[in-house]
């Protein structure tokens, strides 16, 4: 786990441009302590503490503003109940925050959107060099420009079916509210 949180921090560090397409849940750059927490819950308590620390360490990246940041989260993820519902509300509201935030784009899919495009996959971009898809087992990393090419096409077709600004708080807003009932 420390070496998958060092080498993130170096692409974080080495990067100037950032694309998040989030399927199923939301990134340790956007969560939580009880969400990064959560998500690290198979690790040994000692492994989860660094993990968690280094985490929540690499989300100071997101306050450079020279760095740019899009994030496009589906429902299914912004709604992964991986914690309890007051923390998943608290939760919420910080992607909610994050939308006033001039270096950061966030958008949100809600259910009910047809994708015209075959399976999806949670993936990052990272300039226009680098792209990883996360997958259950661990990451793949594309190296190769016409495989990152084909992402920055997919994702930005998907940024096309995303609520940004105003329209994402208030669907944030109505979702966070309904984990508070």
């Amino acid at each position: 786990m420390d070496k998958k949180q060092l080498q993130l921090a170096g692409l974080e560090a080495s990067s100037r441009r950032f694309r998040y397409f989030l399927l199923s849940m939301v990134t340790g750059l956007l969560a939580t302590p009880e969400y990064v927490r959560a998500s690290l819950s198979q690790a040994s308590p000692e492994q989860q503490d660094k993990a968690v620390a280094m985490k929540l360490d690499r989300q100071k990246v997101l306050f450079d503003r020279s760095k740019k940041f899009t994030f496009i989260l589906t429902e299914q993820a912004v709604r992964y109940p991986l914690v309890s519902p007051h923390e998943l509300a608290m939760q919420i509201d910080r992607l909610a925050s994050f939308t006033r935030q001039p270096n950061i784009q966030l958008g949100v899919i809600p259910m009910g959107v047809h994708f015209t495009s075959g399976a999806l996959n949670t993936f990052t971009i990272y300039d226009e060099t680098l792209a990883t898809a996360e997958l259950d087992l661990g990451a793949i990393v594309f190296r190769d420009n016409r495989d990152v090419q084909d992402l920055i096409i997919r994702f930005t077709s998907y940024e096309g079916y995303a609520l940004f600004g105003d329209g994402a708080r208030e669907r944030l807003e109505a979702w966070a509210e309904d984990c508070r009932r």
